[in-house]
């Protein structure tokens, strides 16, 4: 089982990324605030669907990194209660990573991911990265795909920003080329 700490006012829904995968017995904590509040359908959906256990946790705010320390004594609370178990705070914010240490020294199960695959920064862009040379010979595209593909949250951003750099024939060869890897991007 593993138990998974959503910071969503840093990863939002992209966080979310994987629930697809997860069993009944897994576990997701979504903290989540009055500053980042709205999912789409399409991610309403994948939560009701999911198998895992889903609870959402609405922090108090108004003070820098409220909620960052509230997922952070949960955790705490989480580990007294079942030690055994994995834990993974899914977020961007690399400020968990002493919290992370902290606990590895003491022996718990706890990682940093950037969504519910488990994967951290580096992993992800690392993955992403032998996607795209599948798909491109050059090294230097590739990795500026890469680049586009984890920068742009759209679509029409990723395929403006191949076209600024390799002009309209060969961008949109590009483009065409990774569309495959783009699929949940928004637009079309």
């Amino acid at each position: 089982m593993t138990v998974y700490l959503v910071d969503f006012e840093n990863v939002k829904s992209d966080g979310l990324y994987g629930i697809n995968d997860l069993s009944k017995t897994d576990a997701v904590y979504i903290f989540y605030s009055v500053n980042v509040d709205k999912i789409s359908f399409a991610v309403h959906k994948k939560i009701i669907e999911s198998k895992a256990d889903i609870q959402t946790f609405k922090v108090e705010v108004g003070h820098k990194n409220a909620l960052d320390f509230q997922l952070s004594s949960y955790l705490g609370y989480l580990l007294k209660e079942e030690p055994a178990k994995e834990y993974v705070i899914v977020s961007n914010d690399a400020g968990f990573g002493p919290l992370v240490a902290f606990w590895k020294k003491r022996n718990f199960n706890v990682i940093l991911a950037t969504d519910l695959t488990k994967l951290n920064q580096k992993q992800k862009y690392a993955k992403l990265y032998n996607q795209v040379r599948g798909l491109v010979d050059d090294r230097d595209q590739a990795k500026l795909l890469t680049d586009c593909i984890s920068k742009y949250k759209t679509k029409q951003g990723i395929n403006n920003a191949i076209v600024k750099v390799y002009g309209t024939t060969v961008g949109g060869k590009l483009y065409k080329a990774i569309k495959p890897l783009i699929m949940d991007k928004k637009g079309k």
